[in-house]
């Protein structure tokens, strides 16, 4: 038997899945070329330079008050801080000389009072007495003398003619020495009468206020009673506690500025017109006397003062806040606003008062130029800033050189 094969078909049927397959890769492909083609065709335009950006603006500072200065051209003092109480320079206890009743006295506290016033009267009849005495005394030891001169007389005429021996004459001399020895003593005890009797009259040593009345009318005085106590307010001495270590900082006629608790902060002046040698006791600090004027009487004795001592004064020059001080390459400068800019200026420094927080400036600053008092952040040389209204018109250019 002759097997005979057949002849392949020259196309075979595709199985279903490849036949999806097969697709799918042809779309890929197309799609792949047409997008090559469309790249190639349209190629995308450079993306337009985007506009350019506004510059920047450089930000301006506000400026407070506190934090600026206007410089002002003054002395420049430093200072030591005193305290201390107010004593009379002058006061005096009026006690009576003699003993007596007080008749009547003229003045009482808080008045005024002459040097030589009349401010008591004691009763004067017992001193009145006793000069009427003293003067019949005298009287009576001139008489002594003026019989004793008229023997002496006679003892000479005698002696001339030696009826009387050169005793008897001395005797007659020794007896006038003795009566005018009496009629001096007689004198001076009446000198002292007519004293105690105007001592009867009280005046014022000196003239002030009076602070004490110790006696009345009526009563009965022994000599060395007190009767009134009087203080000069025109001039008064301020005591003031300084530390020893501060000493060598003071000198006579220094200027002393102070104060007194109410007086609505009225400064008062004095100046150093002595130290004492010695420290006080239990501290370490000595006594400073301030010599004060007090022509209107203001001021009382015992009220405490506050006040300082100038030690060191300088002549005029600009004056800088300490806080407005910087150091920059190893000098002093301050940043001074000058057109609503700050510009760095180079200063030259002198006297300086950490109390009042104040240096002179001896060069490179001049009164009416405006700085920073104080360091502020984001501010330097360079920096654009603007001033407070009421500062606006007070920044001037730095002065030249």
């Amino acid at each position: 038997m002759k097997i005979e094969s057949l002849p392949l078909s020259a196309e075979q049927p595709t199985p279903p899945r490849r036949r999806t397959k097969v697709v799918a890769l042809t779309l890929l492909a197309v799609a792949l070329a047409g997008a090559g083609a469309y790249a190639l065709t349209h190629r995308a335009a450079p993306p337009a330079p985007a506009a350019a950006a506004p510059a920047a603006t450089a930000p301006v500072h506000e400026l407070s008050v506190r934090d600026i200065a206007r410089i002002e051209a003054r002395p420049l003092a430093v200072t030591l801080p005193v305290t201390g109480s107010l004593m009379p320079l002058s006061q005096a206890t009026v006690k009576s000389k003699v003993s007596g009743i007080v008749l009547s006295t003229a003045v009482q506290e808080g008045m005024d009072v002459k040097a030589g016033q009349v401010i008591a009267q004691l009763d004067p009849a017992e001193a009145r007495a006793r000069v009427a005495q003293q003067q019949a005394l005298l009287a009576e030891a001139q008489a002594r003398l003026a019989l004793a001169k008229k023997n002496m007389s006679n003892s000479a005429s005698l002696l001339k003619q030696n009826f009387i021996a050169q005793n008897a004459y001395d005797t007659s001399a020794n007896a006038v020495d003795l009566a005018q020895a009496a009629v001096d003593s007689a004198r001076a005890q009446l000198d002292l009468a007519r004293i105690a009797l105007a001592d009867t009259t009280i005046h014022a040593p000196l003239s002030g206020v009076v602070s004490k009345r110790l006696a009345q009318a009526g009563e009965k005085l022994s000599p060395d009673s007190p009767v009134f106590a009087i203080v000069d307010l025109k001039h008064l001495t301020l005591d003031a506690q300084v530390p020893a270590s501060d000493i060598p900082r003071i000198h006579v006629g220094q200027d002393v500025q102070f104060h007194v608790d109410g007086f609505d902060g009225r400064n008062f002046t004095g100046k150093v017109a002595r130290i004492n040698p010695a420290t006080e006791t239990g501290s370490r600090a000595m006594i400073v006397y301030v010599d004060v004027a007090n022509p209107d009487g203001l001021l009382r004795a015992g009220m405490f003062a506050k006040g300082t001592i100038v030690t060191e004064k300088s002549a005029p020059h600009p004056l800088l806040p300490i806080g407005a001080i910087r150091q920059e390459n190893g000098r002093d400068v301050v940043y001074r606003v000058d057109g609503g800019k700050v510009v760095v200026q180079p200063v030259t420094l002198g006297l300086r008062n950490q109390d009042a927080g104040l240096v002179e400036a001896l060069d490179g600053a001049a009164a009416g130029m405006t700085v920073l008092a104080v360091p502020l952040d984001g501010i330097k040389p360079g920096s654009l800033v603007k001033l407070p209204d009421a500062a606006t018109a007070a920044a001037t250019p730095a002065p030249k050189g």
